[in-house]
Formats: C-alpha cells, sequence, structure tokens
C-alpha cells in the first residue's frame, strides 16, 4: 500500500498508551501524534522506541513521526483513538468537536467507566466508541513505551471500524469486537484496583504480585469491588480464564499455588509496573479517582459504602504529595481499619 493510501489515524493523548499503539501502527496508518509539549519535545529528539514482552521490538526516527501539539492536527483523519487520562477527557472532547470531520469514528482507549459517555456528548455526530486495553505500558523513558504483559484490544462493535480491522491486526493488535464494553470496562477496573496497590508497593507488577501480604491487599479492594457490582446489577464480563468472582480467592492463595496458576492465566514480564506508579514517579496526578474512586462513588449512589477503595484513594492522593515506602502487611494493617 503506498504512503498515500494509508488510512490517517489521529492518537489524541500521545502518553504511555498513546505512544504504543501509534508506535505500532506506524508502518500500516498515517498516525499523527497530538500530545503536550513536552511528550512532543522528547519525541522529537529522540523518537519513538517500542517492544513488548515476546521480544518484538521497533524504532521510528523522530524525522518519520508526525508529532504536533494543535488539536487541528487531527482535522484530516479517519480514525481518533483517544488515550488521554479520565480527567481530561472533557477537554480532549471539546477540543476535537471543532476539529474533526462528521463521522469520523473516535475509540476511547482510556481507563474508567464514563469516558464514552462524555465523548459522546459533546461529539454526537461521530460514532464514539468504547476500548479496552488489557496489557500494560510502561515508559522506561522518554519515547521508549514497553508492553509488559499479554491481551488483546477490545472496542464496541461497529460497522464503522471496518476499513481498519485489518490494519490493527497487521500491526500486531487485533481489535477484538466487543457487543458487552460495559461489562468488558467493569472487568477491566477490577484488574486496574491493583494500580494503587502496586504504585504503593513501589515494585515490578510481577514482584508485588508474587507476595500474598500485596496479594491480599488487592483481593479487599477487589471483593469490595465485587459486592458494590452486585448491589448496582453490573456484571463484569470474563477477561481471564477465572471468573470475576473468583479473583480474590486466587489472590488469596498461598504463593506457591498462586505462582503455579497464574503462571498459566497471565503473562507479565519482569519491567511492567502500574500507570499509577509511573505517574508518582514523574510527579504527575494520578487516574486513582477515575478507578478506586469509581467503586466508592458507585457505592454512595446506592446507599452503601467501599472503605478499602475510600482508603486507597487518601493515600494514593497523599503520595502525590509526598512518596511514602510502605511495606505489605503495614498497607495490609491499614486496609483492615479502614
Amino acid at each position: 500500500m503506498s504512503e498515500h493510501a494509508k488510512p490517517r489515524i489521529a492518537i489524541y493523548g500521545a502518553g504511555s498508551v498513546g505512544g504504543y499503539l501509534g508506535g505500532r501502527l506506524h508502518e500500516h496508518a498515517r498516525v499523527t501524534y497530538i500530545g503536550r509539549r513536552r511528550v512532543i519535545d522528547a519525541l522529537r529528539l529522540r523518537g519513538l522506541a517500542w517492544s513488548d514482552l515476546h521480544g518484538h521490538r521497533g524504532h521510528i526516527p523522530a524525522r518519520a513521526l508526525d508529532l504536533q501539539i494543535d488539536p487541528f492536527a487531527a482535522a484530516k483523519a479517519n480514525l481518533i483513538l483517544v488515550t488521554v487520562k479520565s480527567s481530561a477527557t472533557e477537554a480532549a472532547a471539546r477540543e476535537l468537536a471543532g476539529v474533526i470531520a462528521p463521522g469520523v469514528p473516535v475509540i476511547s482507549f482510556q481507563n474508567g467507566l464514563h469516558n464514552t459517555e462524555i465523548l459522546r456528548a459533546v461529539l454526537p455526530r461521530h460514532p464514539v466508541l468504547a476500548g479496552m486495553v488489557p496489557f500494560n505500558v510502561l515508559q522506561r523513558g522518554p519515547g521508549i513505551f514497553h508492553q509488559g504483559s499479554a491481551g488483546e484490544l477490545m472496542v464496541e462493535a461497529n460497522h464503522a471500524l471496518a476499513p481498519f480491522l485489518p490494519l490493527f491486526a497487521a500491526a500486531g493488535l487485533p481489535l477484538s469486537a466487543r457487543n458487552d464494553m460495559p461489562a468488558v470496562q467493569a472487568a477491566k477496573l477490577l484488574l486496574n484496583l491493583n494500580n494503587a496497590v502496586n504504585a504503593l508497593s513501589g515494585l515490578p507488577l510481577r514482584e508485588e504480585l508474587s507476595q500474598r501480604a500485596w496479594r491480599l491487599c488487592l483481593a479487599m479492594a477487589q471483593r469490595e469491588a465485587l459486592a458494590v457490582f452486585a448491589i448496582a446489577g453490573i456484571r463484569p464480563a470474563r477477561l481471564t480464564p477465572l471468573p470475576p468472582g473468583w479473583l480474590p480467592r486466587v489472590l488469596e492463595m498461598p504463593d506457591a499455588w498462586f505462582r503455579r496458576l497464574a503462571s498459566r492465566l497471565l503473562a507479565i514480564d519482569p519491567l511492567a509496573r502500574s500507570s499509577m506508579w509511573e505517574d508518582l514517579e514523574a510527579g504527575r496526578p494520578t487516574e486513582v479517582d477515575a478507578i478506586n474512586g469509581e467503586i466508592v462513588r458507585l457505592a454512595a449512589m446506592h446507599a452503601t459504602q467501599a472503605p478499602v477503595n475510600a482508603r486507597l484513594v487518601e493515600l494514593m492522593r497523599e503520595a502525590e504529595r509526598q512518596r511514602h515506602a510502605w511495606r505489605a502487611k503495614q498497607l495490609l494493617e491499614e486496609l483492615r481499619v479502614a
């Protein structure tokens, strides 16, 4: 396919997830990266490098990247991938509203439950589709993006995506079309409750999850979330070989049993860390409000409480102001008395 025949894809939010997706798609589409000046400047200086846990890797020199700060760079895009933090969704939607052509599909590859509705409210002339990134992406340095765990992209089924499915597949990022994205997003939120625990631990994901005391912290947050989901009538989708309701019980297993079972369920390489850890390291606000905070809000809506997740929100807010080195048993006791 000639360069001019390739579809144009705009990555709106060229951070860890956006940078990685754009890097994988680069050979198969004309990708425009739209982001904050510090991110774009780093890419202009070093180019973009990507790698994954299977040993695949690539590097795109800066001169080959279409790097932009102005939202108007999305004007000619045939597809928009929104990868900004949840707190920036409404602002991103308003910037895109005055730029992109009618009918251009928009996929929200973001954490949280409500970003798609926010985008739809501001972009009524576009098919706005919920998406889900199941794998961990770590920015190992400026412009260096690494996929540290396994999984397949999921997106709300829609005929508008048909022209783009082959190029995502060719890029090694096949899109799994789903008709149950609210349930998928709830299941992803359940898994993302570990982001705060991992950030507080300061450990790589695999090392954190290898220690039962850290897993017990996550199990408490997940049990609480599952109880809130049940009250709210939400049934999370099954994203792993195990039903969502079994996850806390598996996390509570002795270390040797857990390692044996986990090795068959989920591939995580030694580099993987949570996005909240990455944000704390960079001195940025985290997405804890869109993850653990979502459980707290949902509980309040149904006249109940979620004290474990509420305490994790508080601890992450404290960590944003000043880092504190938590030990596993210390955090576990903190959550038990929440």
